[in-house]
């Protein structure tokens, strides 16, 4: 192999600054999303935040940071015309998803649950993808986000298990289709977020101390878990087509959940 300056990357490893980049997270508002936004605006970076509505600064004064723009990714139109009014930035995190439990189950009546749950998960993600790359710099990256049932399926998340492994590849095929560009995804496990608060207040108490008991991290994930690894995946320049699983050893053992 030729050991020619022109044929390596030279200089100092690769630090987590994003000074002077723009980024837009979708679902950017609550949870691992926020997390992201925030540790880019940490980094130095200007960042979009895209939901389904805007939240007044009176009513959710951490954006206070972030431009705030509507995009609902189950509408293709309305993602074209987000991303256009983006105009062009550097990286792209999607972690927006249809709300838990609203997939259904596999034996349902019908399949409306699933199919409003791939419009969101996997055709949303797609959508997102597809209207940013135009605006997306050459060193630019897209990052999805998918769980731990990608690999661990469960009864009764048929139709999540089979949108993350949807995405993942999707993942894969864009780091080689869209190339420059360097597309990969996350695999979180156990993050302690609002998501959750659908729960009554013992069981999260209860989840949470089996986490800490079981999980070889011995605690549960946090939004800035997360956040490190997405500011990972968007200032290393040699990492493409990849999944990161930030779980805690989630899947070393058996299922608490």
């Amino acid at each position: 192999m030729s050991n020619t300056v022109s044929d390596q990357h030279q200089g100092s490893a690769p630090s987590l600054s994003l000074q002077g980049k723009k980024v837009v997270v979708v679902g950017g508002k609550t949870g691992m999303g926020l997390g992201i936004a925030q540790a880019a605006y940490a980094g130095g970076a200007s960042v979009v935040v895209a939901s389904r509505r805007i939240a007044s600064l009176s009513e959710r004064p951490d954006l206070a940071n972030f431009e705030q723009i509507i995009l609902d990714i189950r509408d293709e139109a309305a993602v074209r015309q987000a991303f256009d009014s983006i105009g062009a930035f550097d990286h792209l995190a999607v972690t927006a998803a249809p709300d838990f439990g609203t997939w259904g189950a596999f034996m349902d009546s019908d399949m409306t649950g699933v199919r409003s749950y791939f419009e969101g998960k996997f055709l949303g993600s797609w959508a997102c993808a597809r209207y940013a790359t135009p605006h997306l710099s050459t060193g630019g990256t897209i990052t999805f986000f998918t769980g731990g049932a990608a690999v661990r399926p469960k009864p009764g998340f048929t139709a999540p298990t089979a949108a993350f492994v949807a995405v993942e590849a999707l993942s894969g095929s864009l780091a080689l289709e869209l190339a420059p560009v360097r597309v990969n995804t996350i695999r979180p496990g156990f993050v302690d977020t609002e998501m959750w608060s659908i729960l009554p207040a013992d069981v999260r108490d209860g989840l949470r101390a089996k986490v800490r008991e079981n999980f070889p991290a011995r605690r549960a994930g946090t939004a800035a878990d997360i956040a490190h690894a997405a500011l990972f995946l968007m200032t290393n320049p040699y990492v493409t087509g990849t999944v990161i699983e930030v779980t805690g050893g989630e899947n070393l053992v058996p299922s608490v959940m």
